[in-house]
């Protein structure tokens, strides 16, 4: 009988494998299938791309709601709808960092991907951040209102010499220039500047003014996207669910969020000088950055239509007949790397959101950072400071492994207690006391060192979780990637199978049902770390390791002084 159902766990653990990581690669495929039914506006070669504008529907393409210029009064203007796209005035660029795709009708940025980070690890599209389709429409517009805005009435038309352009190798800047050639007496153009390396792009009005009288106007830069999350994004019931929403910082509230939620309830509005305003999901975020010279005018809001919309207005551009001038913001689209985003702006950084343990996963990041600088991969990173971690607790951890060893050793004096006073539990307390005391026991300096580490665990966790530069990071052998769920399990397995081993070293709770439950806590938190990111879980299994180890020296040494006395 009993080999009877040892097959049988066996068979059933076998089964319930296979089915996880059948599940598993299931909706990997069903993920990377949603993503390829999105047509992109970014062609791979020559050919012209379909566009999807048109599939979206009447309310992703409705220019609705754009901001009112700080001097008017009233409603924001409200422009006419666009319904037809002609593909030939899109505007493909392409750096070594970014593709986008700018739509001469307002010089939009439409759609826009990031080569050097992957879709879905394996394939060659780039992933991409900003798209007008059928599944989303996240897209970044700018413009010129007020009295003599270009982009109060209808959108600006604006021509260029080329469909394409492209950062040539060997220069380090890429200018595209839009032409607004509508008025002969006004001549503006809309400039973009970009630079190697970099997801930072400079946007700039230029006004020519030849006409008699004064010409003024407000830039006005916007980011307008829908409910839902990126297509690509895990929505497993027990995966993370990162922040997704709008951000801006105050000088009171120096990374203030806002969820989607939120701007449905309640709208946004401030004035501000300098400061930025950004949309943020998992690992990637887009952002206007005005003149930090000057005092903005932001709001967060949803639109009747219910769109999110993240947006500043500037102060006037003022020009004099016979003058020139200009106006401009940066927005950036990409990674959050802490470090550039530290300098591009001041807090811009904090949209990397390590939540209230802020304080202890920003230095294991800056640490996690250095050390991989040095031995390359994250994996063995991880390792490292999983090591260190565990030097810097060794003194109380030692404590805590002395406390259970000895509580080991006296563990027959305590069922000799249990059943003499088994009827009287108030002087079974009391003789458990006075053990304790004669022993020099702590009976809870087990629990200290689990409590203490548990911070560092959570702060860990996120700041792995939030970390772009591990997204898509291999460690070796099957962990492609140290950002998502070991695809075959292995490594939760080990952690569990740790936690058993190391329950044994420990004695048992006096208390018979305690000692159940801390009998399936190995196998409870095996389920838990299957969804788990894999750094997280090699960093459990690291310290387990390290910590059995330790205990079964400090045992060790215990049992033979023991023996010795």
């Amino acid at each position: 009988m009993d080999l009877q159902r040892t097959l049988l766990i066996g068979a059933i653990a076998a089964l319930s494998f296979m089915l996880l990581t059948e599940w598993v690669a299931f909706k990997d495929e069903k993920t990377s299938s949603v993503v390829q039914e999105s047509s992109r506006l970014i062609a791979d070669d020559d050919r012209p791309a379909l566009s999807s504008l048109a599939d979206a529907g009447d309310d992703a393409l409705d220019n609705d709601e754009l901001p009112a210029p700080p001097t008017a009064t009233g409603q924001p203007d409200v422009v006419a709808d666009v319904t037809v796209v002609d593909t030939s005035k899109l505007v493909r660029v392409r750096t070594d960092v970014l593709q986008f795709v700018i739509d001469l009708d307002g010089g939009d940025i439409v759609e826009l991907a990031l080569p050097e980070y992957l879709e879905t690890l394996g394939k060659d599209d780039p992933f991409v951040l900003l798209e007008q389709n059928d599944q989303l429409v996240y897209v970044a517009r700018s413009g010129l209102l007020g009295p003599n805005g270009i982009d109060g009435q209808g959108r600006a038309q604006f021509t260029t010499t080329s469909t394409t352009f492209s950062l040539d190798e060997g220069a380090d800047t890429l200018t595209i220039d839009l032409a607004w050639t509508q008025s002969d007496e006004v001549q503006i153009t809309k400039r973009f500047t970009l630079r190697r390396g970099d997801y930072l792009i400079d946007i700039e009005y230029l006004v020519d003014n030849r006409s008699e009288e004064r010409w003024q106007a407000n830039l006005f830069g916007q980011i307008k996207r829908q409910d839902g999350l990126p297509p690509a994004q895990d929505t497993a019931a027990m995966g993370m669910q990162p922040f997704l929403g709008v951000a801006i910082t105050q000088p009171d509230d120096r990374f203030t969020k806002f969820t989607f939620d939120d701007l449905a309830e309640e709208s946004f509005r401030a004035q501000l000088q300098g400061s930025w305003i950004a949309m943020i999901q998992h690992y990637f975020l887009s952002a206007w950055i005005p003149n930090p010279d000057q005092t903005h005018n932001y709001s967060a809001r949803k639109t009747n239509s219910g769109f999110n919309i993240a947006e500043f207005t500037s102060p006037a551009l003022v020009v004099d007949p016979g003058r020139s001038g200009t106006t401009s913001a940066q927005f950036y689209a990409g990674p959050k790397d802490q470090y550039r985003l530290k300098e591009i702006s001041p807090y811009l950084d904090l949209s990397v959101d390590y939540g209230w343990l802020w304080w202890i996963a920003q230095p294991l990041f800056y640490v996690l950072t250095f050390i991989q600088s040095i031995v390359v991969n994250w994996g063995v990173a991880i390792i490292l400071l999983t090591v260190l971690i565990k030097l810097i607790f060794y003194p109380l951890s030692a404590a805590s492994y002395r406390s259970m060893a000895n509580m080991r050793r006296v563990q027959p004096k305590m069922v000799e207690i249990r059943e003499q006073y088994a009827d009287d539990k108030q002087k079974q307390s009391q003789a458990m006391m006075d053990l304790y005391k004669k022993e020099k026991i702590n009976p809870m300096g087990g629990c200290l060192p689990i409590l203490v580490q548990m911070p560092v665990f959570i702060g860990l966790y996120w700041m792995l979780m939030e970390s772009v530069e591990l997204r898509h990071a291999p460690f070796a052998l099957w962990i492609k990637d140290l950002s998502v769920l070991d695809p075959y399990f292995v490594l939760p397995l080990i952690m569990g199978a740790s936690m058993w081993f190391m329950q044994k070293l420990n004695p048992p709770p006096p208390d018979p049902m305690q000692a159940k439950i801390m009998q399936w806590m190995p196998v409870m938190f095996t389920f838990f770390f299957l969804w788990f990111p894999s750094g997280l879980v090699l960093y459990w299994v690291v310290n387990n390791l390290l910590s059995m180890a330790q205990q079964w020296y400090i045992t060790r040494q215990i049992d033979k002084a023991a023996a010795a006395a």
